[in-house]
């Protein structure tokens, strides 16, 4: 099987652990990243999920490392894609560098925040990393964290211009936006969702599957969903997309990993800890994320 194919179904957003003194909690991260390729699910190491943007560089490569050596003793060949995005053009291809030489199977690149460049800048900056590296890149548009849009033209001209380009993960929210990358990129083009409660709506267009956050404490449940949109098992799938549509929802109650790591938590997966300025879910709010997992038998 070409190693991109397997960019479907289910790419965990995983989250990171961290000991007491806020370090990176390397058994308990290699036990997740099993946890997470056992249940099926390729793997993402150090996107939003994992809270990228509280850890230094250093600690980007020892995630990097961890996650590529924990997926070769897996025996099962997940793709292991990584965060390397930034604002700064330099250090996103220094990142990179670093994915593809520690073993790395791709790269999702996201949008660059704060200095929103505007659409031929962009061009220009995923240009530069596409020539820097021969692993295949995964743009990312998260325009409500990122401050810009990436148009669908942008997408469309970066799709054919550069063969190491390979896909979109869209976290725009808008599906007249994502229908419009979809029928301007290339057939092979791998559209998918940054969005878990969009993911049937963008599946059934012909996206191939989710960078998932409710991945990381149901990951099964979550490949079951997805194996039924690919299969074409529309009911069955709809029935999954409405039983687990209140999971999606509360896990974005608060910033995202604040809710699904109290969940997970509350699940015995991995603690709640995270590192400022995030914090975990007010009191409200737990109760809330509780009450959805009770309804879901999950705790």
């Amino acid at each position: 099987m070409n190693k991109l194919e397997k960019l479907q179904n289910v790419i965990t957003a995983m989250i990171t652990p961290f000991n007491e003194d806020f370090s990176l909690n390397e058994k308990k991260y290699r036990e997740f990243i099993r946890f997470q390729i056992d249940n099926g699910c390729q793997i993402l190491t150090m996107g939003t999920t994992g809270e990228s943007a509280t850890l230094s560089h250093k600690e980007h490569h020892y995630a990097i490392e961890i996650t590529v050596d924990e997926a070769k003793k897996s025996g099962k060949d997940p793709f292991v894609l990584v965060g390397t995005g930034s604002n700064s053009t330099q250090e996103s291809i220094s990142l990179c560098q670093y994915a593809e030489k520690a073993g790395a199977d791709g790269c999702l690149v996201v949008v660059p925040y704060y200095n929103r460049p505007v659409q031929h800048s962009l061009v220009d900056h995923f240009s530069a990393i596409a020539d820097s590296i021969s692993l295949p890149i995964i743009l990312y548009n998260v325009p409500s964290r990122t401050g810009r849009n990436l148009e669908p033209e942008t997408v469309s001209k970066l799709a054919y211009s550069k063969d190491n380009i390979v896909g979109i993960k869209c976290a725009s929210g808008n599906i007249d936006q994502i229908t419009k990358i979809i029928k301007t990129t290339p057939d092979d083009f791998i559209i998918l969702s940054g969005d878990d409660s969009l993911t049937y709506h963008m599946m059934t267009l012909g996206g191939k599957g989710v960078v998932s956050v409710s991945s990381n404490i149901i990951p099964d449940k979550l490949i079951d969903f997805t194996n039924d949109i690919l299969s074409g098992n529309w009911e069955k799938a709809k029935e999954k997309q409405l039983e687990l549509y209140d999971l999606f929802k509360v896990l974005f109650i608060e910033s995202n990993p604040g809710p699904v790591k109290y969940a997970a938590e509350l699940m015995g997966i991995m603690n709640k800890r995270m590192r400022l300025p995030l914090t975990p879910p007010l009191v409200d709010n737990q109760e809330k994320i509780k009450m959805v997992l009770k309804n879901l038998k999950l705790i």
